[in-house]
């Protein structure tokens, strides 16, 4: 069982650059999948970007944020990071991430550990 805490939200202009980190405690997260998926007031949960740990470290990245975010992971620290540049007001959002020891795709359903968010918050 892994246990996970976001940090790093907060208020940003447009075009800017926030960190968010996803630490994780219980269990390394060496093995596991590790997803971010982020939820808007009024809206579903959606993916934003994922290591695959089955297959070699993959990572995947939702249309909207290729070339903006970027997805790591410091096992040194059991910690998986979200770097996000160049953000827009449409990314404002709960930020969660999440973790689970199969590789079942990239919808919130394939995940089984989740964090209780951050908010990020991205002004005009």
């Amino acid at each position: 069982q892994v246990q996970l805490e976001e940090s790093g939200g907060g208020l940003v202009q447009a075009g800017g650059s926030l960190r968010l980190s996803c630490a994780a405690s219980g269990r390394t997260i060496s093995t596991y999948n590790m997803g971010w998926f982020r939820q808007a007031p009024g809206k579903e949960r959606e993916f934003v970007a994922a290591i695959r740990w089955s297959g070699g470290n993959i990572h995947y990245y939702a249309e909207f944020v290729k070339g903006r975010f970027t997805i790591s992971r410091d096992s040194d620290k059991n910690t998986v990071v979200l770097q996000m540049t160049s953000l827009r007001p449409e990314d404002t959002a709960v930020y969660y991430c999440a973790a689970d020891t199969r590789w079942l795709g990239t919808l919130a359903a394939a995940y089984e550990y989740w964090g209780q968010g951050t908010q990020v918050t991205v002004s005009s």
